[in-house]
């Protein structure tokens, strides 16, 4: 079992890794911008699609403060930096997504992106480091970072070469929510109420089904898309995240 747990890990990363390399590259649907709802409200252009991102500012906001204002939450103090750089990316993603809706592009979606790769890949070093080892996930915070920022900006500069590859952005935006079940269920918490990690990935799964049926929902709902309820689901994640932190305490 001990072996099993070794390896289990890296074998998934080189698993994918070597997946994704034999992968051809995959361009941007030209069809991506093309969203369900288009409706434009109080002069704003695709209205609650950019108004469903107000939700990330507040949750952000409400993350980082909590960060700042209760110094014995229930956390490692040295790596209270890599949570307020999560809550810090979910607050930009109010932005990022807000203005890649108000006129879809791949020149705005890069923005959109930017602060989506920060944020996941500082939830990533988060679960490291609650439920692995501290001392790794203060070595792979900036490495994993930088390789969420590199993944965006090599899509977005592939695109404009007329070679469009996403390859690199699919493996940070997916692995590690294929990895931290795996974590969840094979290593031990410092904490209790550990099942709102399970609640948060349920989210992030729910968002990705409301993203894929955009149109079936918004022709069934008739007044909402599925695109602009992905961005309440998958703002859902870090709330209830935030909600985790204030509540837990150490097993």
């Amino acid at each position: 079992m001990q072996l099993v747990k070794q390896l289990s890990i890296p074998v998934i990363i080189l698993a994918a890794i070597i997946g994704i390399i034999f992968v051809p590259a995959i361009p941007q649907d030209i069809h991506y911008h093309n969203f369900s709802d288009q409706r434009s409200l109080f002069g704003i252009a695709n209205c609650f699609n950019v108004i469903s991102n107000i939700p990330y500012l507040f949750i952000g906001v409400a993350g980082l403060y909590v960060l700042i204002t209760r110094p014995l939450l229930a956390i490692n103090q040295a790596l209270r930096y890599i949570y307020m750089t999560f809550f810090a990316g979910v607050a930009l993603v109010s932005f990022g997504s807000g203005y890649y809706h108000l006129s879809p592009s791949n020149d705005s979606l890069v923005w959109d992106r930017l602060p989506i790769a920060i944020s996941l890949m500082a939830f990533f070093t988060i679960v490291l480091a609650e439920f692995i080892n501290e001392q790794l996930a203060r070595k792979l915070f900036l490495p994993l970072i930088a390789t969420g920022l590199a993944s965006v900006i090599y899509w977005y500069w592939s695109e404009t070469q007329q070679q469009g590859d996403l390859r690199l952005y699919i493996l940070v935006q997916f692995l590690p929510m294929i990895l931290i079940p795996v974590i969840l269920l094979m290593y031990p918490s410092r904490f209790d109420n550990r099942h709102y990690y399970w609640l948060i990935i349920a989210c992030y799964g729910l968002a990705k089904l409301l993203e894929l049926g955009d149109g079936a929902v918004f022709g069934g709902l008739g007044f909402v898309s599925g695109h602009s309820l992905k961005h309440l689901a998958s703002a859902l994640a870090p709330y209830l995240f935030y909600l985790y932190l204030s509540r837990r305490h150490t097993v």
